[in-house]
């Protein structure tokens, strides 16, 4: 996969650095935010931002199995067409969703 941007910087005597400017803008991240480091098999390692409100171990671990899997194998990527956007707004038309509704009667 091609590097669109790259960034280094150093390490202090502490084992401290500071986030490129450019790594902070792409992962969006704020003072105090938190920084997830995933190391691959390979020796790489990816640098993502800790999203606080991730408390579902499955989920983390599904999206971690999707960014290793586009990593390894960015020829499988495909784009969404239109007219499959298109089908898939003719599918929802008309169905609204209640996004704070309880999945089930256990969940309220």
């Amino acid at each position: 996969m091609p590097t669109a941007l790259e960034a280094e910087s150093t390490l202090t005597d502490r084992y401290q650095t500071t986030v490129p400017e450019t790594v902070r803008r792409a992962l969006r991240l704020g003072k105090r935010d938190k920084i997830h480091y995933a190391i691959q098999p390979t020796g790489e390692v990816v640098l993502t931002r800790a999203d606080a409100g991730e408390d579902d171990p499955v989920l983390g671990k599904f999206l971690e199995f999707l960014a290793r899997d586009i990593a390894e194998h960015p020829e499988r990527l495909q784009p969404l067409t239109v007219g499959f956007v298109q089908r898939a707004q003719e599918l929802a038309a008309g169905i609204e969703v209640d996004l704070d509704a309880p999945l089930s009667p256990e969940d309220e």
